[in-house]
């Protein structure tokens, strides 16, 4: 069941960027940290829309972290830009879809051997199933389903845009 089409995925991207720009307007630096593909594909949306906001001086920067959500713990998260890099910034970690938190909490691991100037969360869907000490500061559309139901977020190479409940 399709819950979210093309247009209002668009409009929720451009409200959590505005939400972004509100929250990080004194920042120098807002650097999007996207987890493996989907929350790199959501990244990419979402700077496209802070670009045109971005106060001026503001610097938006895009990078991954690939993990293996599966498996965090034998394959450790590792974010594509050098660490060093990342003291002292505002830095975004950014995904489709917060379901347990456990993605989210392991995606943190490479952060903590800089001191970044804060780190928040941005999530296109925040599922009710929070095992983890996981809050997304910018979400797109909270949703409470059953541990069954899996969401599907379509985002990447599509002419339209879907958010399915299967």
């Amino acid at each position: 069941m399709q819950i979210l089409e093309d247009q209002k995925i668009r409009q929720k991207i451009k409200r959590i960027a505005i939400e972004i720009i509100e929250h990080n307007f004194e920042e120098p630096e807002v650097i999007l940290a996207g987890l493996n593909n989907n929350g790199l594909g959501f990244a990419q949306l979402l700077l496209a829309e802070l670009l045109p906001l971005a106060p001026e001086g503001m610097e938006l920067t895009l990078t991954r972290i690939r993990l293996n959500p599966a498996n965090p713990i034998d394959y450790d998260p590792y974010i594509e830009m050098p660490a060093e890099s990342l003291r002292g910034k505002a830095i975004i970690i950014v995904d489709d879809v917060a379901n347990t938190g456990r993605t989210i909490f392991y995606a943190v691991q490479p952060l903590l051997k800089v001191l970044p100037k804060k780190v928040e969360v941005a999530v296109f869907i925040d599922r009710k199933h929070k095992s983890f000490p996981v809050k997304a500061d910018y979400v797109g559309l909270s949703l409470a389903t059953t541990l069954l139901e899996n969401i599907e977020v379509k985002i990447r190479d599509v002419e339209e845009m879907a958010v399915h409940l299967n």
